[in-house]
């Protein structure tokens, strides 16, 4: 089983994308200013292209089946850059689910592991929501 070194350029690709992220969240906070959200999406972009490798991410963008996500968040940002804000986050929301759909149920099973937070998603309503997006059958 191959480990998760973490060398100086994961560490700053990680530091960027948690910069992206906090940017993002306060261009929402300041009504969508298209300054923040667009410096969040480019410290995104930047720092999981850091973090997972260059071609690591052109082949994750590139996949067929994350096409749609792709395109997607791409359109998003152009709206975002061209002065339509509300359009482009709602553009890159849709892209960014599309995108990293396949991650839900490793986080589900994190997020069911935490302390607190995780006592809610044991629960078993929450749970049978996350079975069924992993195509399981549960008696209703």
């Amino acid at each position: 089983m191959a480990s998760f070194e973490m060398n100086d350029l994961k560490k700053i690709g990680l530091g960027l994308t948690g910069f992206g992220i906090f940017f993002s969240f306060l261009g929402i906070i300041f009504f969508f200013d298209k300054g923040f959200l667009a410096m969040g999406n480019i410290l995104f972009i930047s720092g999981v292209a850091l973090t997972i490798g260059l071609k690591s991410t052109m082949q994750f963008f590139m996949k067929r089946q994350n096409f749609k996500g792709t395109i997607s968040f791409g359109v998003g940002f152009f709206f975002l850059v061209i002065g339509w804000p509300i359009i482009g986050m709602v553009l890159e929301a849709y892209g960014f689910i599309v995108l990293f759909s396949g991650f839900w149920p490793t986080l589900a099973v994190f997020l069911q592991r935490i302390p607190i937070v995780g006592w809610l998603f044991q629960q078993r309503y929450i749970r049978s929501l996350f079975d069924r997006y992993r195509g399981r059958r549960v008696p209703v």
